[in-house]
């Protein structure tokens, strides 16, 4: 008889594949800060976050792979061990290689929450029921990162940078100590023996999967590039202080909560690959206006100010919109392989978002054109690739 597979509770998927996501972004309004406190330039602080994805990229490969061996649980629980020992090194930094080093340390122990996650979500939920889970998910977490710069900016303006990555320490404590009373098991125990490079084979030569791959990882490229420069535009050129700034970025994360809600909506009347055309159409308006306004010109007002959140409001809605879709669907053909297959698109496109991101802190020049165009020509590849698969969807029905 088959064996009944548990669900974890949805606070907890939410606890789980949300703590990454504000681990990377809570220190973003410290960045500044942190440039000069460790005498580094702001392309090279900017680099904190593209390592942070490189770590990412390896750590889903590995506990995606160990989740398979030895359990999802203990994947977990081991992860969020090398996530806290990672944060703790940020903790006690005194030079940006150090900084460097421990970020990569503590982001491989955090994918363990995305990779573990996920492949628990499709393991235990199916067909339409997951998409909208998905969404649900993803409505919560599009304030993952918004919280991150809320509580990294006013910690660090009432105690400093290094009480930023302090926080992190106690709340890889608490999570570690939370799962560990809370999350089932759900593997379930198979005698077949699972090859990496028979599955690897497989996704290289799936065309779906590469799109997918693509758009997951333009799509938080694009999130995260903006969280790593906005910093230096609203801190720096608009004059907010490090606590405004991070209360600021609640109204911006909005933008994802409804894009995450529309979606969900969205699954009533449309297909999956549809709604994934729409937001990558979405997010091409939002980064053509901002791309306009910019190069038009814009000054240190209030006016700038309201045109360029307005732009950028528009430009995460469709990132919201699209997100949750790309995610239910990347692997729905590689049910009996879920761990590995997860763990090798994860590499994969956080290999993608990495590179996105350290294209962005290599073109960062104090230039508010940069980002907008930057982002367009993302997008403008989005509705390409997005086009393509929902006019296959559309030929097989």
């Amino acid at each position: 008889m088959e064996r009944k597979i548990s669900t974890p509770s949805l606070l907890l998927f939410i606890i789980l594949v949300g703590f990454p996501q504000i681990s990377e972004t809570i220190y973003t309004p410290s960045l500044p800060d942190i440039a000069s406190q460790l005498q580094a330039s702001g392309n090279s602080i900017q680099l904190t976050l593209s390592i942070y994805f490189l770590g990412f990229a390896f750590g889903v490969f590995c506990w995606g792979r160990l989740s398979d061996s030895i359990g999802r649980r203990s994947a977990m629980l081991w992860g969020i061990l090398v996530y806290g020992l990672g944060s703790l090194g940020c903790y006690l930094s005194d030079s940006i290689e150090w900084l460097l080093l421990s970020r990569f340390v503590q982001a491989f122990g955090a994918s363990t929450g995305s990779v573990v996650t996920q492949t628990i979500l499709r393991e235990s939920i199916d067909g339409a029921k997951r998409h909208a889970v998905f969404a649900q998910i993803s409505a919560a977490l599009a304030f993952s990162p918004a919280i991150g710069p809320l509580i990294g900016g006013w910690v660090d303006q009432s105690l400093g940078f290094r009480a930023v990555f302090f926080t992190l320490v106690l709340m890889s404590a608490a999570i570690l100590m939370y799962t560990f009373t809370s999350l089932p098991e759900t593997r379930v125990p198979s005698t077949a023996s699972i090859r990496t490079a028979s599955v690897a084979k497989r996704l290289i030569t799936d065309r779906r999967v590469w799109s997918f791959g693509f758009l997951i990882g333009a799509t938080n490229g694009i999130l995260f590039s903006y969280y790593a420069e906005a910093p230096f535009i609203f801190i720096e050129f608009f004059g907010m202080t490090p606590g405004v700034f991070g209360f600021f970025g609640i109204f911006v994360a909005l933008s994802s909560v409804f894009g995450a809600m529309l979606s969900k909506r969205l699954l009533a009347g449309f297909a999956a690959e549809k709604i994934i055309l729409i937001g990558a159409l979405v997010t091409t308006l939002g980064a053509l206006c901002l791309t306009g306004f910019t190069l038009i010109g814009l000054s240190s007002s209030a006016l700038s100010l309201a045109v360029m959140v307005a732009s950028i409001f528009i430009l995460l809605l469709g990132i919201g919109i699209a997100i949750p879709n790309c995610l239910s669907l990347a692997l729905v053909h590689y049910g009996d392989v879920l761990g590995t297959a997860g763990a090798l698109f994860g590499l994969g496109y956080y290999v993608v978002v990495s590179l996105i991101t350290s294209g962005m802190s290599y073109l960062h020049n104090g230039s508010l054109v940069t980002m907008p165009l930057y982002f367009l020509l993302l997008a403008f590849f989005m509705v390409l690739v997005s086009g393509r698969l929902n006019m296959r969807a559309e030929a097989k029905i």
